[in-house]
């Protein structure tokens, strides 16, 4: 074999080399991702049936509820547009507190109930994680029909500018 063939054969064999384990990388990097929806996401389908997702809101107020084994507590997420029941089994952060934002990690049951494996709460006064702003935002859009901006639009008067 001449030393060209050679040196052909050795790059082709890097080449594959760095392709499989690339492969590899990503292949793993795809089975860790965990996406981030809203509970208005969840409930238009959007979010994957079976695995593990991320969903951000507000712990509604008042929906806390300790159920009698001392260590399942089932609260409501809203983006003030939507709600789902959140059913937690574990010990919840010293944080976590209704009107406050949170994450949930976990899996969709059937029965429309985020069935979480860990909860997150935010860890000071003035963070949330922005695509829970976000969604809370589109919350607040959505719930909003129509705004005034004038007095004179109730009485039907026309701007004469």
């Amino acid at each position: 074999m001449k030393a060209r063939h050679r040196r052909f054969t050795l790059i082709a064999i890097a080449f594959i080399l760095l392709g499989i384990g690339a492969w590899l990388i990503l292949s793993a990097f795809k089975k860790n991702m965990v996406f981030f929806y809203t509970p208005s996401q969840v409930l238009a389908g959007e979010a994957p049936r079976g695995k593990n997702f991320r969903m951000g809101g507000m712990v509604e107020a008042n929906s806390l509820q300790r159920l009698a084994d001392g260590q399942t507590i089932n609260f409501v997420v809203t983006d003030n547009a939507k709600k789902i029941s959140v059913r937690y089994k574990g010990i919840l952060p010293d944080l976590f507190k209704q009107g406050k934002g949170v994450v949930v990690q976990g899996k969709l049951g059937t029965d429309q109930v985020m069935i979480a494996d860990e909860v997150l709460a935010k860890h000071d006064e003035n963070y949330m994680p922005p695509e829970a702003a976000y969604a809370l935002k589109r919350g607040d859009e959505a719930n909003q029909k129509y705004t005034l901006k004038e007095p004179d639009a109730i009485a039907g008067k026309k701007d004469t500018k």
